[in-house]
C-alpha cells in the first residue's frame, strides 16, 4: 500500500492541480455573475483533463464586458445555469490543489456560487500564480506579473484571451514554469512554498505598517508646522496698528 504523504510535505511536481479561470459580468460576486468557467487538470506540467462551459448569468452582460471577453447575451442565452455546471466543476477539481491567477477573485466567485446553489465549498488548498511570480521573477525580467506578460515570457503554449479555458491553459503553463524556478531555489514542497508566501505576506504587511506610520508622522509634523505658522501670523497681526492709526512710542 503506497505511503500517504501529508499535503504540506507533497512535492509540487507530484501534485495534481486544477487550474481555474472565470469570466464574469463584473468584479464582485455581490453584484456580478459568472458567464464562463474553464479549468485544466495538470500534473508535472502535463495536462490531464479540461473542463469548460459557458454559463447563463441570468442578467445582461454589460457592453464593457462584451468588448473585453467577446461573451454576449446571445452567446450565453442557451447556456445552462450555474447550478447545473458547478457540481461538475467540483468533481473535476476533487483531490486537487486549486490554482488561479489572482486567485482571490476566482475563489470569491466560486465560493459565493456554491452558497447560492446550496453546495458546500470544499475548502480547497489554493495557490495564486500572481503571488508565486512575485517571489521568483526578477525586477528586470518582466514589467509586471499580469497573466499575458508571464505567458509571453515563459512561452506558454496558449495565449490568454480573456476567455476562461484559454486563460486556464495559459495559467497552467505559467504554473509549470514557476514550479521549475521554485525548485531551483530549493522550494520543492507545498509546505515550503506556503512558508515562502507567508513570509512575503508578513514582510509586506510590516512594510505597509511602517509606511503608514511614517505617513502619519509626516502629516502630524505638517499639521504642527501649519499651526505654528498660523500662531506666528496671528501674533504679528496683533502688533500691527489698524489702518488709519499710528502707534506712538514714547522714549
Amino acid at each position: 500500500m503506497p505511503e500517504i504523504v501529508p499535503l504540506e510535505e507533497a512535492v509540487l511536481a507530484d501534485l495534481d492541480f486544477a487550474v481555474v479561470d472565470l469570466e464574469t459580468t463584473g468584479w464582485s460576486p455581490e453584484v456580478a455573475a459568472i458567464t464562463e468557467i474553464g479549468a485544466v487538470r495538470v500534473r508535472a506540467g502535463v495536462r490531464r483533463g479540461e473542463f469548460a462551459s459557458l454559463v447563463n448569468p441570468g442578467t445582461p452582460v454589460p457592453p464593457s464586458i462584451e468588448e473585453l471577453t467577446g461573451i454576449t447575451d446571445w452567446l450565453v442565452a442557451a447556456a445552462p445555469g450555474l447550478a447545473a455546471i458547478l457540481p461538475g466543476l467540483l468533481r473535476f477539481a476533487d483531490g486537487c490543489v486549486l490554482v488561479a491567477h489572482n486567485a482571490p477573485f476566482d475563489v470569491s466567485f466560486l465560493a459565493a456560487a456554491c452558497a447560492d446553489c446550496g453546495l458546500t465549498w470544499p475548502g480547497f488548498t489554493v495557490l495564486d500564480t500572481v503571488l508565486m511570480a512575485r517571489q521568483v521573477m526578477e525586477p528586470d525580467e518582466v514589467p509586471d506579473c499580469k497573466l499575458g506578460t508571464l505567458a509571453r515570457f515563459f512561452g506558454a503554449r496558449t495565449a490568454p484571451t480573456h476567455r476562461a479555458l484559454a486563460d486556464a491553459r495559459a495559467t497552467a503553463d505559467v504554473l509549470g514554469s514557476l514550479i521549475e524556478r521554485l525548485a531551483r531555489r530549493g522550494v520543492r514542497t507545498l509546505g515550503q512554498l506556503n512558508a515562502m508566501l507567508a513570509k512575503a505576506a508578513a514582510e509586506a504587511a510590516e512594510q505597509a505598517r511602517t509606511q503608514a506610520a511614517a505617513a502619519a508622522a509626516e502629516a502630524e509634523q505638517a499639521e504642527a508646522e501649519q499651526a505654528g505658522q498660523a500662531g506666528q501670523e496671528q501674533a504679528a497681526q496683533k502688533t500691527v496698528p489698524p489702518p488709519g492709526q499710528c502707534e506712538v512710542v514714547v522714549a
